[in-house]
């Protein structure tokens, strides 16, 4: 075992690399485009419609430069829609379309099953002691994981 199989930070990169391979293994072949970052940002609308793109961003732990994007493609697959703000004209207000909440819906039970695979290893004791360890892990650091230069949202 090399001394890097100690570190938490790289065994966390590399989870999150498995992550992200077994989502697509599992969610590509339902026949949408999309990348766990793009299913995370539909979740979190669906969640709470009308939020805005700027809570949505640190709800989902990327920065507000790289959410435009990701809410960019998904409006160019009519998955969302965004509208500007009555209150705050600088704010962009986000909505499921029809489509997209299908999409969710056809999707969800190949994000569940990358999810199980993801800790097919462990029993279900340590399934729910992984999880409560790296909520634990994560507690009171919100602004450490929240992008730079903006805010941690809870």
């Amino acid at each position: 075992m090399s001394n890097q199989d100690n570190m938490p930070g790289h065994l966390a990169r590399r989870f999150q690399q498995m992550a992200v391979a077994m989502f697509h293994t599992h969610v590509d072949p339902a026949g949408h485009d999309l990348t766990p970052v793009q299913y995370s940002a539909l979740a979190a609308v669906l969640a709470q419609p009308g939020i805005d793109q700027a809570t949505l961003a640190g709800r989902i732990g990327i920065d507000r430069a790289t959410i435009t994007g990701v809410i960019d493609r998904l409006a160019r697959k009519g998955l969302l829609t965004r509208t500007v703000s009555k209150a705050d004209r600088r704010a962009r207000l986000l909505q499921m379309t029809d489509t997209g909440t299908a999409v969710l819906q056809q999707i969800q039970p190949a994000v569940d099953a990358a999810q199980d695979e993801m800790v097919a290893q462990l029993s279900q004791e340590e399934r729910d002691l992984l999880l409560a360890l790296l909520r634990k892990a994560m507690g009171g650091r919100e602004a450490q994981a929240a992008p730079p230069g903006q805010p941690a949202h809870p």
